[in-house]
């Protein structure tokens, strides 16, 4: 059993498309750096999309009004994802997009402007709704069927996949875009930052020394189609949703089970639900923030399912940063990736592993081996643990 995956769309920290993002993972080139499109008030290390704002409105023709950043990057990546689709009254075409903070980023202006008592513009407010994103991305693409957002933190992305492939099992949809954008702002950053938890220094996920993480920004989505779609659209296969699970263990607010216990449900229950031996998965694409209290608890988590013989691994949010409500959503076109090209990406910038669990990421990029099935996680605030199986084949 599985869904198909027909199409692909993707920016972020390392590219503007699904060519430019697989380039900079073959060359192990990160895209975090100083930040230099938002006012955060410091310097700081971001994993920044390297285009303005008013450069997207551009290229996407979307005119000079309030648009948010979060709604101008889902629709470039959605966009790339739908490519020349077309529409029949014979299709049932829905839309599923995440996000964690909406058009904060415009919001963020507006009240800059308020307080200053400098006449805001209250229609700006329009694009903060965390459903803006998806219902423009719905107009410009002409999707009516069904519209939906979600927003379950950094899980989000994989659960609007996850949402997306149930719907087609389910004989509700005939195709579906899946994914999530998230933007930049000094909201998010000084959210992160009083958690204790950013990292001024590259991000390091799963070494010793980690300290925390580097926020990013990006969109990802993923067309989903079941064999009647295909067979009006003539889109090729390029791979399955072959599994997938939620568990949310409520453990704490913003921490992950010390005993990885969400993380080793979510993960049990997608590999149980793709019809797979775990032994058969030979890639995961770790949740991997770089955080003390996430990379322990899915390093537990790993060793859970999988004992002595865990799988090769590596968290790719040292190359994007964490792109939170995007993060699932983008990892899930790297896991496409890594079966198409037969990829596993490194873990950049790790050097020592964590003392109680001594697992070894990948440390360079491996193309010797074969990749036919990768597990991606993605673990949210709240104990919303995600995971997600992707197949070259069912």
């Amino acid at each position: 059993m599985g869904v198909r995956i027909t199409g692909l769309g993707i920016v972020s920290a390392i590219g503007l498309s699904v060519a430019e993002n697989l380039a900079s993972l073959r060359e192990g080139k990160s895209g975090i750096g100083g930040i230099t499109l938002l006012d955060a008030g410091r310097e700081l290390l971001v994993g920044e999309v390297k285009i303005s704002s008013n450069d997207l409105k551009e290229q996407l023709g979307t005119g000079a009004g309030n648009v948010s950043r979060t709604s101008l990057l889902g629709l470039k990546a959605a966009r790339e994802a739908w490519g020349e689709n077309e529409h029949s009254e014979q299709l049932r075409t829905g839309i599923i997009s995440a996000t964690s903070v909406g058009g904060m980023d415009r919001t963020e202006h507006f009240y800059k402007d308020y307080l200053a008592q400098s006449d805001p513009d209250f229609t700006l407010l329009k694009t903060h709704d965390s459903g803006n994103t998806t219902e423009r991305i719905a107009r410009h693409l002409g999707i009516s069927g069904y519209i939906d957002t979600l927003s379950t933190a950094c899980s989000s992305g994989a659960n609007a996949i996850m949402l997306g492939a149930r719907m087609l099992l389910a004989g509700k949809l005939d195709r579906v875009l899946v994914g999530g954008s998230d933007a930049l702002t000094k909201f998010t950053i000084d959210g992160f930052r009083s958690l204790m938890i950013y990292d001024d220094q590259w991000c390091r996920p799963f070494d010793e020394s980690r300290s925390g993480l580097n926020l990013g920004e990006g969109a990802a989505f993923l067309l989903l189609e079941n064999e009647k779609s295909i067979a009006f659209s003539g889109n090729k296969t390029i791979a399955y949703v072959s599994g997938w699970a939620n568990a949310a263990d409520a453990y704490h607010q913003t921490a992950s089970s010390p005993e990885g216990t969400g993380a080793t449900l979510a993960i049990d229950h997608a590999i149980k639900k793709s019809g797979i031996k775990k032994d058969q998965i030979t890639y995961v694409n770790a949740h991997g923030t770089g955080t003390k209290n996430n990379d322990l608890s899915e390093s537990v988590a790993l060793k859970n399912i999988f004992g002595e013989q865990i799988p090769a691994f590596s968290s790719t949010k040292s190359f994007t940063g964490h792109t939170l409500a995007a993060a699932g959503a983008i990892e899930a076109v790297f896991s496409v990736l890594a079966i198409q090209n037969q990829m596993i990406y490194p873990n950049l910038n790790y050097q020592e592993p964590i003392a109680e669990t001594g697992l070894v990421p990948i440390i360079s990029l491996q193309t010797d081996r074969p990749v036919t099935a990768v597990l991606s996680n993605s673990f949210g605030f709240g104990g919303n643990n995600s995971s997600l199986v992707f197949t070259g084949h069912i």
